[in-house]
């Protein structure tokens, strides 16, 4: 059994960047014997197993051919004959398919490291295209401040064009898609993450509508989607599995976003209630930092801080049928205040 360090981990570390996390390479091993080693199993489609101390993910070497479509359209093999280079062939991009041993030596047979001196986007070898979430990935690499201004070589994109034309993206799990939006979203540059999925051509199905990819106006990441919603018309998403949170804000978003001194009352009155002021006071706090709400931001948090203060408790011996008269003329009163 021998051990190595591979993928973003090697990466980063010949880049000077702290890896987030390590990703390990077992070679001439076997499930019995990693379990027996006091690893505990948790692969599905191919054995993964996690370290006994550490908890970090330990796969044994493996190779892969495509036998059908999806995720799960692939068919795996992990022999203790398969070598180090066998499995990192298989990975996408140069960069990723360095090892490094227990003594530190760097294993590199795609000259990885001439690309990361480069800066170039490589794919390994002609598989690349047989996972489409691989050209979504990409996209997200551009997220990483060290990765940001790498180029793609012609070959690879080449090999995202054969993967749009295949129709293979659609038939992507949308989880698997929504988990790197999800991680872009969470990253220092999420706007680059849109900009690629519109310059690389990968709208169709998971994002379509997507023309502007600016959403970087706030570090909360259901903020962040809702800044990506209304710079695109609220028209994004629905073919992604997005969060309630982040469905939730932009619901609130587009509500308060039509609110302003001139809105005739009733509508105001409408969109208090349908927005949850009280409830999404954090919510609409933060949304109102977003430059699309400079014009009414103040008239918003007015509103918004008037109804925090207004005690309610006042209504608890109202008959139920009318305490939604009463309440509609405290919202009237607040309102009058300001407009």
């Amino acid at each position: 059994m021998k051990i190595y360090k591979v993928g973003g981990a090697v990466r980063d570390s010949l880049l000077k960047v702290d890896a987030s996390d390590n990703d390990w390479v077992v070679v001439g091993s076997s499930p019995e014997e990693m379990i027996n080693e006091g690893y505990k199993p948790i692969g599905k489609d191919f054995p993964v197993f996690l370290h006994p101390e550490t908890n970090e993910e330990y796969a044994l070497a493996r190779t892969e051919k495509k036998s059908g479509t999806g995720y799960h359209g692939f068919t795996f093999y992990f022999g203790k004959d398969v070598s180090l280079e066998d499995d990192l062939s298989r990975r996408d991009f140069t960069i990723n398919a360095i090892a490094q041993d227990k003594n530190g030596e760097i294993i590199d047979p795609f000259n990885g490291q001439e690309d990361l001196n480069n800066k170039i986007f490589r794919r390994v070898s002609n598989a690349f295209y047989e996972d489409p979430l691989r050209a979504i990935r990409l996209a997200r690499f551009y997220t990483y401040n060290h990765l940001k201004d790498f180029i793609i070589d012609d070959e690879t994109s080449n090999s995202i064009k054969k993967i749009i034309t295949s129709g293979e993206i659609a038939k992507l799990s949308p989880n698997r898609v929504w988990s790197e939006t999800s991680r872009a979203l969470n990253s220092s540059n999420p706007n680059l993450y849109f900009e690629k999925i519109i310059l690389l051509n990968l709208l169709d199905p998971f994002f379509n509508n997507l023309v502007t990819p600016n959403c970087d106006s706030h570090s909360d990441q259901e903020i962040r989607w809702s800044e990506l919603q209304i710079n695109n018309n609220f028209i994004l998403g629905k073919n992604l599995p997005v969060p309630n949170g982040h469905m939730n804000a932009s619901r609130v978003l587009k509500n308060i976003s039509k609110i302003t001194k001139n809105t005739e009352e009733e509508d105001l009155i409408s969109t208090i209630k349908n927005s949850h002021f009280i409830r999404n006071e954090e919510i609409i706090t933060k949304l109102c930092t977003l430059p699309n709400l400079k014009e009414n931001k103040d008239f918003v948090l007015k509103i918004l801080k008037e109804i925090k203060n207004t005690d309610f408790s006042i209504l608890s011996d109202t008959p139920n049928e009318k305490v939604e008269a009463e309440k509609i003329k405290i919202y009237k009163e607040i309102i009058h205040k300001y407009k």
